[in-house]
């Protein structure tokens, strides 16, 4: 099967806390995600993408990404692969996002929250997809790991 539809998403930490996104759609009840979207064809690389929905959805850099995980799904005509990255924040600016979801009030909300990043935390929520949310749950200081460990200069 071909892929036909990728995401790059951040299981994004701050210090010792983990931001999420807090979606609240009319009608239903509320759930997290983590930070992140589609990656269109004008992105270079699918981190790439990562940088511009964190700075689309919180007006954020990251000072540190590392890719740690796929989900992959089958959707209609083909693949969908969730790359899940490991990126600590390096500064947010709330007013700075330029995400167009924001502009749609039928879309819901889309609030920025912090959580404590441990596992009891995170099988509180209710955070999507389950896949990411059980990984996530799952291996807390290997994330933890692989954002404190220092780059090698080549």
């Amino acid at each position: 099967m071909k892929i036909i539809k990728r995401n790059a998403r951040a299981i994004l930490l701050d210090g010792n806390d983990l931001v999420l996104i807090k979606r609240t759609k009319p009608g239903q009840e509320p759930y997290w995600v983590t930070v992140g979207g589609g990656v269109e064809t004008t992105d270079p690389s699918i981190e790439d993408a990562l940088h511009r929905e964190v700075f689309e959805e919180l007006g954020g850099t990251l000072s540190k990404a590392e890719l740690v995980y796929l989900i992959t799904d089958t959707i209609e005509n083909g693949l969908g692969v969730q790359h899940i990255f490991a990126a600590r924040l390096e500064r947010m600016d709330i007013e700075a996002r330029t995400g167009t979801e924001f502009d749609k009030p039928e879309r819901g909300s889309y609030e920025g929250v912090r959580v404590s990043f441990n596992t009891e935390t995170l099988r509180q929520l209710n955070l999507m997809p389950p896949e990411l949310a059980e990984f996530a749950a799952g291996n807390i200081e290997a994330i933890t790991a692989v954002l404190d460990t220092p780059i090698r200069a080549s």
